[in-house]
């Protein structure tokens, strides 16, 4: 597998084989990744194929936790280091920032359904709202008689 295209395309058809098999994918995830540290390409296309496949194949946050020990282990035993542990923090914030994002986006789209525009306080609500809240606001949303009794419960007034 010597070019991007096919790691890239590797990585898809491993996400779509591997649905719901978290070991396997862990497996499939962990090949790619050692045969992107097997090539002689520039650090800056390894980090780049690496979110590529670091996002196709998602894992639970004990293997991802897994996956960051074995990369650990291939730079040291390869002495080379292409994902610094600042680059890895950022890349874990990003995910974390990304699943929040989508969370409000999908309750927002939930409340608009079921009480129609959003006045812009429960718009301000969504957009600084802690995970426990997004996840508290949208078990409410199912019983809710109101909007307002939507956020009554949740922590962020």
């Amino acid at each position: 597998m010597g070019n991007a295209f096919a790691l890239i395309t590797a990585a898809h058809i491993l996400t779509q084989q591997t649905k719901k098999q978290n070991e396997k994918r862990y497996a499939a995830k962990l090949r790619l990744i050692r045969l992107l540290y097997r090539r002689q390409w520039h650090k800056q296309r390894i980090i780049n194929l690496f979110l590529v496949v670091d996002w196709l194949l998602k894992l639970p946050s004990d293997l991802e936790q897994q996956i960051w020990h074995e990369i650990e282990t291939i730079e040291r035993a390869k002495k080379m280091q292409y994902i610094s542990s600042v680059e890895r923090i950022g890349i874990e914030k990003g995910r974390v920032e990304g699943r929040l994002e989508g969370e409000s986006r999908l309750l927002k789209r939930q409340l608009e359904r079921r009480f129609g525009a959003l006045p812009g306080w429960a718009a301000e609500k969504l957009d600084n709202a802690a995970e426990q809240d997004l996840e508290t606001w949208a078990e409410a949303v199912l019983a809710a008689a109101s909007l307002e009794m939507v956020f009554e419960n949740g922590a962020a007034h």
